[in-house]
């Protein structure tokens, strides 16, 4: 089985292959950042990974884990990939409270070849993040 970290050109992929993506407005102070790190099966288009979403705010990260999906081609247009992800996320009660519970976690991305594009992510409770961009992680 093939594996690599390199996913721009996974329409000759096979195998299984690593894809880290963050989407979300990274230059706007307070603005939820969606970090993900995902598995693709290259023959199947399944998908399995993890995720944090990040803001600056009180109640802090939220850890989102189960993340399962599908990656379909489009074969035509700028949008080359259409990706569709559900999961589950940590969320803690803000203080004065105490405990945490699982909220429904969905995302779905239009991506380029290169894997940059537009997507949105809803985690059941919160405010939806629509229309955002989205690329592949940076690793510095």
């Amino acid at each position: 089985m093939s594996t690599t970290t390199d996913p721009s050109a996974s329409a000759n992929k096979i195998g299984l292959y690593k894809v880290d993506l963050t989407a979300g407005n990274k230059g706007m102070p307070g603005a939820p950042i969606l970090s993900l790190s995902l598995l693709v099966n290259a023959a199947s288009g399944e998908v399995t990974g993890q995720g944090v979403i990040s803001q600056a705010v009180e109640s802090g990260d939220v850890k989102v884990s189960n993340i399962t999906g599908k990656l379909r081609s489009t074969g035509f247009g700028e949008y080359t990939k259409v990706l569709a992800l559900q999961g589950e996320g940590f969320v803690s009660f803000p203080p004065p409270a105490i405990g945490s519970y699982l909220a429904p976690f969905e995302a779905h991305f239009s991506l380029k070849n290169d894997w940059s594009g537009l997507g949105a992510w809803e985690l059941k409770g919160s405010q939806p993040v629509e229309d955002v961009p989205c690329e592949l992680a940076d690793h510095d």
